[in-house]
């Protein structure tokens, strides 16, 4: 009787244990790359401010992590993609970028999650593919070396790991990395009851097709539109859970059914360049709420491929980063601007109810059907003029008689200004090769207009979606 009352508490003991690490609680990602975002400490007071439960940072930011020091909030750090390679190999450099980026501040602030690199298996790398998960076991036995039990070793991947994602019951990963680097790393996972941590964005797949996928099957918000996978029979009401679910059938596939996920990344865009279908505070504020709502219901909802399930999970992210490169969406991920103030309204522990965000209206989206005018790529406010000159040069070797208008005696030679030539050279430039994938951006040197920059007789290219 004594046994069977020590087995149940032992039981009940471990339970505990697991519904505590399992929280069905949001984070925050806090990225750093904009060089007008707040100081670590008052941006502790807004992570606070929204209720995050947890917090991703892309690096091991001492300044950030003795701001989150003895609070209850769990945190989740990074090694560089840089020095993966060389940890992969080297026990001894594992063992020092563990003493020196963890152990200053573990235990008092929350360390949880160590993840080794970010999206690796989306970079052309070889190498570092083939090192990721020796660098994982590396830096697990470093911890474990140091005593130190409570953190769970992962890397975070996005959607295209996968080969095919549709219907989500065919989900398979990618050949080049299927037995190779996956295989391994779910065995690694499985071993160290770890995480599968995925990056999830509803937005890229409805934003490349929204002919054929719903607006509001894709945030969330849809009442009667549904999926029948037809091989499970499984019936799904959004794009989230059919996404994820595709990549549960592939860990399945490769003999892991029960290794659990982590949602490293999920979020909308609240702004864009004018090329980018729905990216609106509007959608923005849909899509996060549903996704807290979802994520954080009690009982917890999982999953049609694993119904009940908790999804841990970051909402990306907690600023619109001014430095980051790409498409515009690229910076307006934020729920706040960098002077602090709310994009909208949001709370991520899922207390706040929909009558009460009503209360604040949000601005109507008009951008959730394609621009139908032309658009032009013009130089940037601010453009350094040394980076221009370069920037010029090299759209002027592209393409075919892109900067002929420009030259001396031409219909655009005048005025003769960098900003003027840079400007015609970059519309030039855009109108030629947006359709093999060009961009208006010119490491942050151009931006999208719908003011037409032609002058008399000089006519800027543009682009017509």
């Amino acid at each position: 009787m004594k046994m069977g009352l020590v087995s149940l508490f032992i039981f009940f003991h471990l339970l505990s244990i697991s519904s505590a690490e399992m929280s069905n609680k949001v984070g925050i990602c806090y990225g750093q790359l904009g060089n007008n975002i707040p100081s670590p400490p008052e941006s502790a007071k807004l992570i606070k401010s929204v209720k995050a439960a947890r917090v991703k940072i892309y690096d091991a930011n001492p300044h950030i992590l003795k701001s989150l020091k003895n609070t209850d909030i769990q945190v989740s750090i990074m090694v560089p993609n840089e020095i993966i390679n060389n940890i992969s190999s080297n026990g001894s450099l594992a063992d020092q970028w563990v003493r020196t980026n963890v152990l200053p501040h573990y235990p008092y602030t929350k360390i949880r999650y160590l993840l080794v690199g970010n999206e690796i298996l989306s970079i052309p790398d070889n190498i570092t593919w083939s090192n990721l998960v020796p660098a994982m076991r590396k830096i697990r036995s470093s911890l474990k070396a140091l005593g130190i039990r409570k953190i769970k070793v992962g890397t975070p991947l996005a959607m295209d790991v996968l080969q095919s994602s549709f219907p989500p019951s065919n989900g398979t990963f990618r050949s080049d990395i299927s037995g190779s680097v996956m295989k391994p790393m779910l065995q690694f996972l499985n071993r160290t009851k770890s995480f599968f941590f995925l990056d999830v964005y509803t937005y890229f797949p409805w934003s490349s097709d929204p002919k054929n996928i719903n607006l509001d099957y894709a945030l969330l918000e849809s009442q009667n539109i549904t999926y029948t996978d037809p091989v499970t029979n499984l019936t799904y009401t959004n794009l989230f859970d059919q996404m994820i679910d595709a990549v549960i059938f592939a860990i399945k596939r490769l003999g892991y059914p029960n290794i659990r996920i982590f949602i490293a990344e999920t979020g909308w865009p609240n702004g864009g360049d004018f090329d980018q279908i729905g990216a609106n505070i509007y959608n923005a504020a849909t899509y996060n709420r549903n996704i807290v709502k979802k994520l954080t219901s009690k009982p917890s909802i999982g999953t049609p491929a694993r119904p009940g399930w908790v999804l841990p999970s970051f909402v990306f992210s907690l600023y619109n980063e001014n430095q980051k490169t790409g498409p515009g969406t690229e910076r307006h991920f934020g729920l706040f601007y960098p002077n602090g103030s709310k994009v909208y309204e949001i709370d991520l522990s899922g207390e706040i109810s929909e009558e009460e965000y009503k209360k604040k209206p949000l601005p109507k989206p008009t951008n959730n059907e394609l621009y139908k005018g032309k658009i032009w790529c013009v130089v940037a406010k601010g453009a350094n003029r040394s980076e221009l000159a370069s920037a010029l040069s090299y759209a002027c070797t592209q393409g075919n008689k892109t900067c002929d208008p420009i030259q001396p005696g031409k219909a655009c030679s005048k005025p003769d200004s960098l900003v003027w030539h840079a400007s015609y050279a970059f519309s030039s430039y855009w109108a030629q090769f947006k359709r093999l994938g060009g961009t208006c951006y010119f490491n942050k040197l151009a931006t999208q207009t719908i003011k037409d920059p032609s002058y008399g007789s000089c006519k800027f290219p543009s682009v017509t979606l």
